[in-house]
């Protein structure tokens, strides 16, 4: 058994194929227990807000994110102890009261628009990746997303992507592209990147294992 277990940040702009991304390494990996740390998972618990005030949360701020707690239950994971894993109620806009039972893997994959801006959780990365995607490619994606599987109109989501999602990319996101160990454009279309940020973990995985 390894050490400890290892960490694989993934981050990116909304619409970029960081899920693609991590689905690619979880495919690769198919003999190697893998665990997703969902970023979004961790966004604050708002219940002592009015839900008017909720409604006002600017999810693409890094102060949206509870990191103190997604960096408690990284240190959990570690030290190969189960957490307990926020989940969080979009409807209701705060945190709800379930929680998911989740146990330590082999490799953790933390992926998340902001999950480089934070110091503390670079800190704890084995592999820090980028994954890079034009905007033009990025908008289109989201309006897809959310009008297909949210029931947004195109207005709602545009007005958003321009008074929301992009200033905080170019803000918050986009800086955070320097940490990056691996930056892999176009995503998951990008099989050469993705071969070689699996080359790279086989390696990091041989050292842990042997």
């Amino acid at each position: 058994m390894p050490d400890k277990p290892i960490v694989i940040g993934v981050a990116g702009g909304t619409g970029s194929g960081k899920t693609t991304v991590t689905r690619a390494i979880c495919e690769h990996f198919q003999n190697t227990s893998i665990l997703m740390m969902e970023q979004d998972f961790y966004y604050k618990d708002q219940a002592h807000l009015p839900f008017e005030e909720r409604l006002k949360t600017n999810y693409d701020h890094p102060l949206a994110f509870d990191n103190d707690l997604l960096i408690e239950h990284l240190e959990k994971l570690l030290d190969r102890q189960p957490i307990e894993k926020p989940v969080y109620n979009y409807e209701l806009h705060t945190r709800s009261d379930e929680t998911l039972t989740t146990e330590p893997k082999e490799v953790i994959i933390v992926e998340g628009i902001l999950v480089l801006e934070d110091e503390r959780l670079r800190d704890m990365m084995d592999i820090k990746v980028f994954v890079d995607t034009d905007s033009d490619i990025r908008i289109i994606r989201r309006l897809m997303r959310d009008i297909k599987e949210r029931g947004r109109s195109i207005d709602s989501v545009i007005d958003q992507y321009i008074s929301v999602v992009r200033p905080m990319h170019l803000q918050f996101v986009e800086p955070a592209k320097r940490y990056a160990d691996i930056i892999i454009p176009e995503g998951g279309q990008n099989h050469v990147a993705i071969d070689l940020l699996t080359t790279k973990i086989n390696s990091i995985i041989d050292k842990q294992f042997s």
